[in-house]
């Protein structure tokens, strides 16, 4: 029946293995196969269908999701690829399971992130539309004066991305210190408005995602509580399941655990 059927990256999101974006890079690179045959993007599987990811079979029950708080030291690489970057953030943690980071955070940035083997809560978390806040502290190089603090609020234009940031919230904490809320995720937002103003970053640390706050030791993460995540699930409840591809951009861009250190 036609209402059984389900789009590959859906099914790879829903089961916990990656979210739908990880899964059409996947797609796109040959890597995922149905039924023994590498599949087009947006291919639909019937539930008695078998998916391979190089060459391994997915388990398609779940039955509990890992929701995960951490802060992420300077130098850390937000992705999935260890093969690649080997300071990820994935062998950094060493998590028992397999999970992947909501978003990202960049690699000379701190603080927090959240991971899960969720698909399909990363996409309503990730949807700009969703207005949902994030909190930055941020350093600079220079005073920040009040034009600064205004500019910063108002928007700023992107040449490079071809888009001109939201109105956000702008407050001056410091004399080389502001905190910043924004409700959108551009590359290098935070860096590139700065640098419109001239001014350049020099510390950046995400201290809020939603409702979720920064309190755990530098390179440590928890598990959200239950209070959290009832109340994430009803910051995002209005958000969309289905993801909407993004336009693509040029680029230029409680318990506490301890990462293993043997």
């Amino acid at each position: 029946m036609e209402t059984e059927l389900k789009r590959i990256n859906k099914f790879l999101s829903e089961v916990g293995y990656c979210s739908r974006r990880e899964a059409d890079k996947l797609i796109e690179a040959g890597r995922v196969t149905i039924n023994g045959i590498i599949p087009e993007m947006g291919t639909k599987i019937a539930p008695n269908d078998v998916v391979e990811v190089d060459g391994k079979a997915i388990n398609n029950t779940k039955t509990s999701f890992v929701y995960l708080a951490f802060n992420k030291p300077v130098g850390i690489v937000c992705t999935t690829d260890t093969s690649v970057e080997k300071d990820n953030i994935i062998d950094f943690i060493n998590y028992p399971k397999r999970i992947f980071p909501i978003g990202r955070l960049d690699k000379p940035s701190e603080g927090l992130i959240l991971l899960t083997d969720d698909g399909d809560i990363v996409n309503k978390i990730l949807r700009a539309s969703n207005n949902h806040e994030k909190e930055y502290i941020v350093t600079v190089d220079k005073p920040i004066s009040q034009t600064f603090i205004e500019r910063m609020r108002d928007g700023i234009p992107l040449a490079e991305l071809n888009r001109t940031t939201k109105k956000c919230k702008v407050e001056k904490l410091g004399t080389y210190e502001f905190k910043i809320i924004l409700t959108q995720g551009l590359n290098r937002q935070i860096r590139r408005m700065c640098e419109y103003l001239n001014y350049e970053v020099q510390t950046l640390k995400r201290v809020r995602i939603m409702n979720i706050k920064l309190d755990m030791p530098l390179g440590e993460y928890r598990e959200l509580t239950k209070d959290e995540f009832k109340e994430l699930n009803e910051l995002i409840s209005d958000s969309s399941k289905e993801f909407i591809p993004k336009k693509v951009i040029p680029k230029t861009e409680k318990r506490t655990r301890r990462k293993k250190t043997d």
